[in-house]
């Protein structure tokens, strides 16, 4: 199953922050970020390092897509 990082990104684009910010605000490292990147899964302990940093829940940030949407989604 795929992760969706799509609401994060653009999150932090409204709070006009970097990915650099959000490294060092949430303190997580560089490689939890890299994995986001690529859409796969990080540890909850990073979720919840970054909704407690925005006071979101985790539907706020990501999103599971199963291989279906996933075709769907790709043969608009």
């Amino acid at each position: 199953m795929k992760v969706c990082y799509d609401k994060l990104w653009k999150l932090l684009i409204d709070k006009k922050m970097k990915k650099t910010d959000l490294i060092r605000e949430a303190k997580i490292s560089s490689n939890v970020l890299a994995k986001m990147g690529k859409e796969e899964s990080v540890s909850l302990e990073s979720i919840g390092k970054i909704c407690s940093l925005f006071g979101c829940n985790v539907d706020d940030i990501l999103e599971f897509q199963s291989p279906e949407q996933i075709t769907t989604n790709s043969g608009e």
